[in-house]
């Protein structure tokens, strides 16, 4: 070879290098993402948020380091069709996952022996595979992508890693912790660890150590707890601590009022529940060290909110959401807005809050164009991206719509929302009437203000049934089968029989000899949270 050829290769070798150089380069400037979700958590179940109870410094640190959304929502008030709007960008009458996948519908929800009047419509039982998601959006862009516990989108053909994520630990087709929070569980996408480990911490070191795998490339992690959803579990130590502040704070003589269907709790005073989200907030601030360690947190965006409301009604009846009225599953306020908060290190937004209202489906164009990628409005069609407000500025006021035409497990009615700037209209499907509140004036939803509104009343809810229409959205249908003695009777054994039940138990929990008699569920076997 001669001395030119040599040259020549040498050159091109060298141009080769610098190019290669110049495109990892690239790709470590990009802003890594840690999106954390959490379960069930309600709006103020925060002490950032303004609960004197629970106590968050970890969670906290998320939102006085980025901006704060005041009125962020969830896109459904219960799981499945929240994630699914999260992921695809779209309100869940559009991607028809309406309620939790696995909830009876038609006439089997008459086995729940509710006796309702109305019979819930199909409800889609997984992610659309069609639709290009948000980790599929973040691996096209050149992430690495990384999912951690709850899933709740589908089974097999339809899990994390058929949506995009390159590593999947614990997310499948159930939405609670099969076994409970501390090891051995059941899960076949997470090996349980030794006995008495809590998951709650497994999933945060999983987290941990995928960022460390990969901190020299860009990563998308996503971090989806199963706390703080039921069953409600914690160690003696926490359990302990949140009973001596109920006790300090003054225990109430009784803890929950009759709703429409269920009772619903009043105050926040729960000591189990406390230590489950006590021990989330130790999880979120085990991952959030790993980016201080690593010298990441300055070039990673993170995210943290909740798929609903705080459960005061059904499942394990565990916190208050008050002011709010409802929470999980309900079609008020405490069912659907949330924790809402975005840390971006590059934009001067620190401590920094937003009144705008926002939703799950805008965390989709939001991340796009904060890692520099073009938008995909074909995708997230129901998302905004909230850039203009993290920099200072505004979007255009658009409606939010919510679409759940189902009974559930916490009490809430079949209904459809809209919300647009202050206003707020449900609409019943049981006997189609239609409320009306503006949350500027009255967050806690004690004035019905319709027949003070009429105008407004039509045009917003033929704008809600206009979007329901040109989507194809499904509505309950009457059982004809309906009979309202059998439902009185169910409700005044609610009433009688289980609303006492439920101070009992309370009173239990906050018992200073309480004991669940199961080894505090497992975790004395080793009581530290590893």
């Amino acid at each position: 070879m001669t001395l030119k050829s040599n040259w020549i290769l040498f050159t091109v070798l060298l141009m080769a290098s610098c190019q290669q150089e110049q495109v990892e380069q690239a790709e470590k400037q990009k802003p890594n993402v840690l999106f954390i979700l959490a379960d069930d958590l309600g709006y103020y179940d925060l002490s950032c948020m303004g609960s004197d109870y629970y106590e968050t410094p970890n969670i906290d640190r998320i939102a006085h380091e980025g901006m704060m959304f005041t009125n962020g929502y969830a896109a459904c008030q219960v799981c499945s069709p929240s994630r699914a709007s999260l992921m695809s960008g779209k309100f869940p009458a559009r991607h028809g996952i309406t309620d939790w996948i696995g909830a009876k519908t038609g006439e089997a929800w008459r086995e729940a022996g509710r006796f309702n009047k109305l019979l819930p419509p199909e409800n889609k039982d997984h992610l659309d595979l069609e639709y290009t998601i948000l980790p599929e959006a973040m691996k096209a862009a050149g992430y690495t992508t990384f999912f951690a516990g709850k899933w709740h989108l589908g089974g097999e053909g339809s899990l994390p890693e058929d949506h995009g994520f390159d590593i999947n630990k614990g997310g499948w087709d159930k939405g609670s912790p099969m076994g409970g929070f501390y090891a051995p569980w059941e899960n076949p996408y997470l090996e349980s660890g030794p006995d008495g480990e809590s998951l709650t911490m497994r999933l945060a070191r999983e987290t941990a150590n995928f960022i460390r795998q990969e901190k020299d490339k860009p990563f998308f992690a996503f971090l989806s707890f199963y706390a703080v959803h039921a069953p409600i579990q914690t160690t003696k130590e926490k359990w302990s601590k949140y009973r001596d502040k109920a006790e300090q704070a003054g225990i109430a003589e009784t803890g929950f009022e009759m709703g429409h269907f269920l009772p619903i709790r009043q105050v926040q005073d729960n000591p189990v529940y406390g230590g489950l989200v006590e021990t989330m907030d130790d999880a979120v601030g085990h991952v959030l060290q790993t980016l201080d360690e690593l010298g990441l947190a300055e070039n990673t965006i993170v995210v943290f909110t909740s798929d609903n409301g705080g459960v005061s009604a059904g499942d394990a009846f565990a916190t208050s959401n008050l002011p709010l009225r409802g929470g999980k599953g309900y079609q008020f306020e405490g069912g659907i807005l949330e924790p809402y908060f975005i840390k971006t290190p590059s934009l001067d937004n620190a401590g920094k809050t937003s009144d705008a209202p926002v939703t799950g489906t805008d965390f989709y164009p939001t991340l796009l164009e904060l890692i520099g990628e073009e938008l995909k409005p074909e995708e997230h069609a129901d998302g905004v991206s909230l850039v203009p407000l993290l920099t200072g500025g505004t979007i255009e006021e658009r409606p939010l719509i919510w679409h759940y035409p189902h009974y559930g497990n916490q009490g809430g009615e079949p209904s459809s929302i809209i919300r647009l700037g202050e206003w707020k209209l449900i609409h019943y499907y049981e006997d189609g009437r239609e409320e009306l509140y503006n949350l500027d004036q009255d967050l806690e939803e004690n004035h019905d203000v319709a027949a003070d509104h009429v105008e407004l009343v039509a045009e917003l809810s033929n704008q809600l049934f206009d979007y329901l229409e040109e989507v194809g959205a499904l509505y309950p249908e009457k059982d004809p089968q309906y009979d309202p003695a059998k439902e009185q009777e169910y409700l005044d054994r609610v009433r009688n029989v289980r609303m006492p039940a439920l101070e009992k138990q309370r009173m239990e929990f906050l018992s200073r000899d309480f004991d669940p008699g199961n080894n505090w569920w497992g975790s004395e076997v080793d009581n530290s949270e590893r």
